[in-house]
């Protein structure tokens, strides 16, 4: 998993290489930010209580109940989904690294 550091570098290599890197879309970065780790807390505790887990009623009887870290995990992906696009970056539209092995490969191609 990619870690948070380097996934905000990341956004703002996209941001410089679309000539885009100002306040307003630094401070979406940050955004986005927030929710990646909200929505990395959530899957922690998903992953510790799973989707349910047993609590005791105020009558004192067990009972299942549903995760509420599940819904929220779905509003924080959901949102930064929105984020990415209201930054305009996606599968499409991405930028690869200058020292990617793509672009590596492009230039060895390009020698053929």
């Amino acid at each position: 998993m990619a870690k948070a550091k380097e996934v905000k570098e990341s956004l703002i290599e996209q941001l410089q290489a679309k000539g885009a890197d100002v306040t307003l879309y630094r401070a979406l970065i940050d955004d986005y930010m927030w929710f990646y780790q909200q929505f990395h807390q959530m899957q922690a505790d998903i992953q510790k209580r799973g989707r349910t887990y047993t609590t005791v009623s105020a009558a004192g009887k067990d009972y299942e109940k549903n995760n509420p870290s599940v819904e929220e995990a779905l509003k924080y992906s959901k949102q930064m989904v929105a984020i990415l696009a209201a930054l305009g970056l996606s599968t499409e539209t991405v930028m690869p690294p200058a020292d990617s092995k793509n672009a590596k490969q492009d230039d060895d191609e390009r020698d053929l």
